[in-house]
């Protein structure tokens, strides 16, 4: 019997917790919805009122003349368009940070802009699709041709017809619930000649009478949170977001990002080929000069100095060597072979045996990445590799490799002197920007006194086998 009692009260323990919690979502849900309730009436009031005063006070001023019940008209439906944008600007706005606060479910509204008027030589006033003489016509007819064009401003227009109509059919019923119960509950012995039956003398109405009060408050506060979750849904798939869906706003900084690597990648790859240039023609190309005219100079003193000609051979031939080299280095730094023939592990496990400081290299990489994202990374390393040699102060250099859940991550770390940033010619813009063609992103670690992280990471999609991916110093 004692283990039965325990068993019970611990179920009851349980129970009550159970009760607990729902009756606490309900109220703070049942709270949440007295707001959104208040809101979708108040947008929905607000232009009505706005507009019948305005009609009314025209009407009033204007209906004698003989034009007034045009202009009326007229006046009245401007009024009611500015105050319907403007509400509906306002209530969405409110729509999407109570989404914020209360789901963490972040919908950023992006409004196209609007061009300014222009003011031709005439005196007309261009829009930006049509001229108008005046310019308050130019300014409503733009504004006009914006709303009707500006996805952002047509889903807010959706919303707050669609908003109330949520509200009330997901949000009110639940709340009426609860505020029927109550009443039911507050009636209990109210004089019997005004409530009836409900307030009798007879204890067992009492009993039915706060029954079904209870059962009604009850049933309320477990429908509120189910309804104010879908009020939730329909406002996201309204205001931007459906189901697996980016909203405009994701879009629109999605092609802004895309034009801004674009441009990145236009730019470096101009500046590479003017290195290339600049490289060749200072380097292989005048040494190649300098040996045709030492061949030239050559083929002349063959009959008459053979031993002056034969010190001009052996300066070609060390010269046709620095040019040769020359040439293998632009190779490798347009794309080293090592890069091409054993892929990202190897390649950076060569930058650091040739680097200043003794470097460890760990790699999990089970595939190869795609060429162009391999080359990126490795030069972003062999970068941070020279900076780390030349500015930080390290006399140790750790790079980890890892591929987990489609995403390639990169970290350089040393111990040097820390204090590293974004700013001052360090290079890491140029990495960032480089790494932003491939979607990647860099993060920065660098107290003063050390030690200084930097990592980066890169969507990625693996292809061919692995050829090593075990660790090395260097």
């Amino acid at each position: 019997m004692a283990a039965t009692g325990h068993v019970d009260g611990g179920g009851g323990a349980v129970l009550r917790a159970f009760v607990d919690e729902r009756l606490r979502h309900g109220a703070e849900a049942a709270g949440r919805a007295a707001v959104v309730l208040t809101s979708a009436a108040t947008t929905v009031l607000v232009p009505f009122l706005v507009t019948l005063f305005v009609g009314l006070a025209v009407a009033q001023k204007l209906w004698d003349l003989e034009a007034g019940p045009i202009l009326a008209l007229g006046t009245t439906l401007s009024a009611a368009v500015s105050t319907a944008l403007w509400a509906s600007r306002r209530g969405a706005a409110w729509t999407r940070g109570q989404l914020a606060r209360w789901f963490g479910v972040k919908l950023e509204a992006a409004y196209s802009p609007r061009v300014p008027l222009e003011q031709d030589a005439r005196g007309y006033w261009w829009t930006g699709y049509s001229y108008h003489r005046g310019h308050t016509v130019a300014r409503f007819a733009q504004f006009a041709h914006w709303a009707v064009r500006d996805r952002e401003t047509r889903s807010d227009v959706r919303w707050l017809l669609v908003g109330p109509l949520a509200a009330g059919a997901l949000l009110g019923v639940p709340m009426a619930l609860p505020f029927g119960g109550l009443m039911f509950v507050l009636t209990i012995g109210i004089d019997p000649r005004t409530y009836g039956a409900l307030a009798s003398d007879n204890p067992l109405s009492y009993l039915i009478s706060l029954f079904l009060g209870a059962a009604f408050l009850l049933a309320g506060l477990v429908l509120l949170p189910y309804g104010l979750r879908a009020y939730a849904d329909v406002a996201c798939r309204m205001l931007g977001r459906g189901e697996g869906r980016p909203s405009h706003a994701q879009l629109t900084r999605r092609v802004a990002e895309l034009t801004v690597t674009r441009a990145d990648a236009v730019d470096a790859q101009a500046s590479e080929l003017r290195r290339i240039e600049r490289d060749l023609h200072d380097g292989a190309q005048a040494r190649l000069v300098a040996i045709g005219m030492t061949l030239g100079t050559i083929e002349h003193l063959m009959e008459s100095d053979q031993e002056a000609a034969r010190q001009l051979l052996s300066e070609a031939r060390q010269a046709s060597a620095r040019a040769l080299q020359e040439l293998r280095d632009l190779v490798r730094g347009i794309h080293p072979p090592v890069l091409a023939e054993r892929g990202l592990a190897d390649a950076v496990r060569e930058l650091a045996l040739s680097s200043a400081l003794p470097t460890e290299v760990t790699v999990s990489l089970p595939s190869r990445p795609e060429a162009s994202l391999e080359t990126a990374v490795y030069f972003s390393v062999s970068e941070l590799l020279a900076n780390a040699s030349k500015h930080s102060g390290a006399g140790q250099v750790w790079v980890d490799i890892l591929f987990r859940a489609g995403r390639l991550r990169v970290s350089v770390t040393d111990d040097g002197d820390g204090g590293a940033s974004f700013e001052g010619g360090s290079g890491l813009r140029g990495i960032e920007r480089r790494l932003g063609t491939f979607d990647g992103v860099l993060s920065l670690s660098s107290p003063l006194g050390g030690p200084t992280t930097i990592t980066m990471e890169l969507p990625c999609a693996l292809s061919s086998p692995r050829i090593s991916t075990f660790s090395a110093k260097g």
